[in-house]
């Protein structure tokens, strides 16, 4: 242990700590400045303002200040084409040369995209539908249908457009929408030869009502009693009535009777408290 202590006090230690020690410095100072070289380090340049310029007009740039570039393309409704959109990294940015900077542009060309499926969807929807597709609603106009705010026909560039038919994205689609109160007036359907459950089915469908029934003799099966007069008839001079208007009907057993509504023979007298055949008169059923 005492010949440790007095070798360290020996200049031979010495000597050789400190050439320890200036070799360390060297290969750090070594290290240090073959990195700044390698990396030139405190050199570089900024990053050109190309945003907002044409293609053309940004490459120059970047080439001029000696940089590389890659492109990329999307498609903004609201853009002009051909401009750059977007920069990576930002101008400003202080980089190295031949570092690539990455060019976002908008395309020239409009791409096209399916008519999606709208028919018989309430406004909202279709709307919904529409943008989801980078479409537009453009003009609704209404006509008579009883389903209110439903869309019932599209058309585009004054062209009917169907369903799968390609189109330019943010296309304005015309629109035909259901008023909600139909058509003002509809047909007089014909119910004589019916049962009055097939009346009622028929009147429905019309929107119509069942209104006074009149039997005519004794009804001994009122399942197949049939409609054997209707007021009023579908004839030349009236063919239309206003929605909800109430059919009276006639119901006998006996055989079918075809009635010609063109013919103009009188009816017999209802209520003829003189005529003991007089059909009799009931309430309306509901």
């Amino acid at each position: 242990m005492s010949k440790f202590t007095q070798y360290l006090k020996t200049s031979s230690f010495r000597n050789t700590v400190i050439a320890a020690f200036v070799t360390v410095i060297i290969l750090v100072g070594a290290a240090f400045f073959s990195l700044r070289y390698y990396t030139k380090h405190g050199e570089g340049l900024s990053v050109p303002q190309v945003k907002g310029l044409i293609l053309t007009q940004a490459v120059k740039k970047l080439e001029d200040a000696g940089l590389k570039y890659e492109i990329d393309s999307v498609f903004i409704m609201d853009k002009p084409p051909g401009y750059v959109i977007d920069q990576d990294p930002d101008a400003n940015t202080f980089v190295k040369d031949n570092r690539t900077v990455y060019l976002t542009i908008n395309a020239g060309k409009i791409p096209d995209t399916n008519f999606p499926d709208v028919e018989f969807k309430n406004l909202r929807e279709a709307t919904a539908i529409l943008e989801s597709s980078r479409l537009k609603v453009g003009d609704t106009t209404y006509k008579a249908d009883i389903s209110k705010d439903v869309v019932l026909e599209t058309s585009f560039g004054g062209q009917p457009i169907k369903t799968g038919d390609n189109i330019p994205v943010g296309s304005r689609i015309n629109l035909v929408l259901g008023d909600g109160r139909g058509s003002e007036e509809v047909d007089i359907p014909q119910l004589t030869g019916l049962t009055i459950d097939e009346a009622k089915f028929s009147l429905k469908g019309s929107m119509l009502a069942l209104g006074t029934v009149i039997y005519d003799g004794q009804i001994t099966d009122s399942a197949n009693a049939v409609i054997v007069a209707q007021n009023p008839m579908p004839v030349d001079s009236v063919s239309k009535v206003s929605i909800g208007t109430r059919i009276n009907i006639t119901l006998s057993n006996r055989p079918k009777v075809v009635i010609d509504p063109n013919n103009s023979m009188e009816q017999p007298k209802q209520n003829d408290p003189n005529n003991p055949n007089t059909p009799t008169p009931v309430k309306p059923l509901r």
